[in-house]
């Protein structure tokens, strides 16, 4: 999803590392994808902290996080985003999470708006000069 935004290429190596699904990863978090005839079109993934954690100088608070929601760019558009979303939150309405935090892509931020998330504050990037929107999703919202 990030491509479908056309940061500039030197963003793209800053963020690989954070960017980069590993079965790894896979297997020890919440992760779920949205998949058809042609493939996996988006996924999601959903993560607990249980103390704050400090990732390249900020501070993010304990509790649910949305860790990742990417739709490959030629299927942007198509309410993919939407579906996953809501299979999001009906998956937290069933684990009986309460609150769920997302830092988001600022061009996303809209989206998460519309989904019904609260904006809280900016985050520093990890690109510099840049901030990150924090927004909070207040369940649950079974659907």
């Amino acid at each position: 999803s990030k491509r479908y935004w056309r940061y500039p290429e030197e963003y793209y190596c800053i963020w690989e590392s954070e960017l980069t699904i590993s079965a790894d990863y896979i297997g020890s978090k919440d992760v779920w994808v949205y998949e058809t005839d042609h493939g996996i079109l988006a996924y999601y993934s959903r993560v607990f902290l249980e103390k704050e954690l400090e990732v390249g100088g900020i501070v993010i608070g304990c509790g649910h996080w949305l860790e990742h929601m990417f739709v490959l760019p030629l299927h942007i558009g198509f309410r993919i985003g939407t579906e996953l979303f809501i299979h999001l939150c009906n998956n937290c309405s069933r684990k009986k999470i309460k609150e769920l935090n997302i830092l988001a892509d600022p061009n996303a931020r809209g989206f998460y708006e519309k989904m019904g998330c609260r904006y809280v504050k900016e985050f520093p990037s990890t690109i510099n000069g840049r901030t990150t929107p924090h927004l909070v999703l207040s369940l649950p919202r079974l659907r």
